[in-house]
Parts: C-alpha cells; structure tokens; sequence
C-alpha cells in the first residue's frame, strides 16, 4: 500500500490485477480479428479462382480471304482434250527392184504433187523397152506378110485353085500373127511401165515427214522410200464423254489452243463422229477439219477443246478453289456480318479459274476462297482481303 500525494492510498495489488486482465482482453481481441480478417482473406482467394475458372475461353476467330460472287454470260460448252493429225498420211514405197541412183527431197521437203522424189537405176528397164519394141515390129511385121498370103490364097480360094485346108491354114496362121502382135505390144506397154516406176513421184502435194533410204541403197519392190504428210488442212482428233456425244453434231465449231502458240485460238469444223463408244475409256472419238495456209499448226500438237452447245446465259461463277467437296455434296462458307455461314451448293461448268454455281448462291454475296477448311457454320471470322469482281 502507498499513498498518494493527496494522501489517499495505493492499492497496487488491485492495479495489477487490472493491468493483467486488460492484457488478456486485448490477446484476445487480437486473436479474434486476425481469425476474422483470415476467413475474409481466404474466401476472397477462393471467390477469385472460382471466378476464374468458371470464366467462358475467347471465342476462336478464323483469319480468312474472300471473293464476291459475280454474275457474266457464260455460253454453255464442252471442254476435251485432242492432238492434231495431218489431213493426209502415204508412205510412198518402191514398186519394182533396183538400186537408187537419184534422190531429190530430204526430211522436212516440201513436194507438189507429181513432183521427183528419187530415181531408181533404169538401164536394164530401157533394154526391156527396146527389146519389148523389137519384138513389137518384128511381129508386126509377121503379121502383114500373113496378110498378104491371107488375101492370096482367099482369091485362090475362091477361084477353086486351092484346097480349103490349105486356106485354112493361112487363116489359122494369121490368127496367131495377130494374137502375136498384141502380145508384144503388151509387153511393150509393161516394159515401158516398169520404166516408169524407176521415177518415184509424190502422190499428192505436202511436205516429207520422212526419208527412209539413202542413195545407193538396194531397194525391192514395197521398201518404204517416203513417209509424206499433208498439213493444209489438219485434222484434229477429239474424244467425248458418254454424256457429252448428245451434244454434239456435224458442222459444229471445235475452237481450241495449243501449248506451242499461246495466246493464239484457232477453229475448225467437226467433219466425222465415229459411230461407237469405246468400252475401256465410255468415250466417243470425232474429228474437225482446220484450215492450216500459214503452216503453224503442227501435227501432233495437244489441244485443248472448247465445243460450245447453246447461246450464251447469265449465272453466277466464284473462284474453283472456294468449294469443298464432301462425297455427294458440295459445300461453300458465305459471310455474314462477321460470321461464315455453310452453304450447299450445285455446280456447273468450269471456265478458266471460276466454276459456275447453279444453285445455292446469288450475286453479290461475299464467298471464303481461303482458310474454309478451318471453318465450320457459325464460325467467327476476320478478313484479311477482299477481292471483287473482275471484269
């Protein structure tokens, strides 16, 4: 016990007991708030994550490239492939044995008709010739003197001054001098013939696609000497589709190109349809005739055909490499706002890099050409580019 300087006393003991009770008051207190502040702290922590894992993932948007859908006249038509062939092929051969003595035309010549492509040694033609043509007059000769003892003895005859047989006889004799004489003169005309062949002439006018011989060479009759073709007109051989020969008639224009000449077109005529389908390939061969003076067009070009089957029309054409193929199906992706819409669509022809789409599609609309096979309906989409139409 103490006094205080009013003279009131101290009681420390009570003041102790009061300082160590406010002591305990406040442990707890303490103990209790951060209780409270760490329940807080961790719902908090729990809400969050919870938040985060119940958030919905971006939406996927597909970068792509697009092309709006255009409306031309296209004439309907047939596409096919051919080759050229000259409108004339001989081979020109030797029609009788000897040794070349002349050749007059070489690989690539040109030649008119009638021309001098080689001559075959004809020395031992001539002495045919000339023995054929002794034998002639020497029987002719037979043949008058036979005449004149005809025409005596029939005198003779009729005046009783010979016997019948021996008329007869004159007659048979000049019967045969006769025959003889027509007999030589065949063989004249076969001599002279076989002289001829000696001069191996061109059939028809062109140009030589091939020299087989040399001069010099032993040939027999029916060695190849020339393979002449005519090019002026050529021929272009097609093949059709079953469905396509329905399509197609005589007199119908055949335009087409080749790879050698491009940016070149050329025409001709359809001239032959050959009556069947052949089983292996279900295709049908035609031919057009094409008029050639200038000689560009080269036979054994590959061509590509064009036959068109009716006037022109208007349809809607978008680039070949927007539709994606699905068995039976055709599908294309349309934009919408900035979603891509699937679209089943018909197809028609294809012309150059577009294709006509028959049904599903109209003019104007905006069509995926790249990146539609990461696309499915519905997808979100940015465009990188735009392209229009093209004139």
């Amino acid at each position: 016990m103490e006094r205080e300087d009013n003279g009131k006393l101290l009681d420390f003991s009570r003041f102790d007991h009061i300082c160590k009770g406010g002591i305990a008051m406040s442990q707890k207190s303490l103990l209790r708030i951060f209780c409270i502040l760490f329940s807080v702290s961790c719902f908090l922590t729990f809400a969050s994550c919870k938040k985060e894992e119940t958030k919905a993932p971006a939406e996927k948007v597909v970068n792509v490239q697009t092309r709006t859908a255009e409306k031309k006249s296209l004439q309907p038509f047939v596409d096919t492939i051919g080759t050229l062939n000259p409108f004339e092929e001989v081979t020109v051969s030797s029609e009788i044995d000897g040794i070349l003595k002349e050749i007059h035309a070489d690989n690539g010549s040109k030649v008119s008709k009638g021309r001098l492509l080689a001559r075959i040694d004809d020395v031992d033609f001539l002495l045919e010739v000339r023995r054929a043509e002794a034998a002639v007059k020497q029987t002719e000769a037979t043949l008058s003197n036979t005449k004149l003892e005809h025409q005596r003895k029939e005198a003779l005859f009729k005046e009783q001054l010979v016997t019948q047989q021996q008329f007869e006889d004159v007659a048979t004799r000049l019967a045969l001098a006769d025959a003889e004489v027509d007999r030589a003169k065949a063989s004249l005309s076969l001599a002279k013939e076989k002289l001829s062949r000696t001069r191996i002439l061109s059939p028809l006018a062109g140009e030589v696609k091939e020299k087989k011989v040399e001069r010099g060479n032993f040939v027999k009759n029916g060695t190849p000497l020339f393979s002449i073709i005519r090019s002026n007109p050529v021929k272009l051989n097609f093949t059709l589709a079953e469905k396509d020969v329905v399509k197609i008639r005589i007199g119908q224009e055949a335009v087409f190109t080749v790879e050698a000449l491009p940016g070149k077109e050329f025409k001709g005529k359809v001239t032959v349809i050959y009556p069947n389908i052949e089983e292996k390939t279900r295709t049908l061969l035609a031919e057009a005739q094409v008029p050639n003076p200038s000689g560009m067009l080269k036979p054994g070009f590959f061509a590509h055909v064009t036959l068109y089957t009716g006037p022109p029309r208007d349809t809607v054409l978008i680039p070949v490499i927007a539709p994606l193929y699905e068995r039976d199906s055709v599908r294309i992706f349309v934009v919408e706002g900035d979603r891509a819409r699937a679209r089943n669509v018909k197809l028609g022809q294809k012309t150059g890099d577009m294709v006509e789409v028959v049904e599903g599609l109209s003019e104007g609309e905006t069509v995926v050409t790249v990146g539609q096979q990461n696309l499915s309906d519905n997808t979100k989409v940015k465009i990188q580019s735009i392209v229009g139409s093209q004139e």
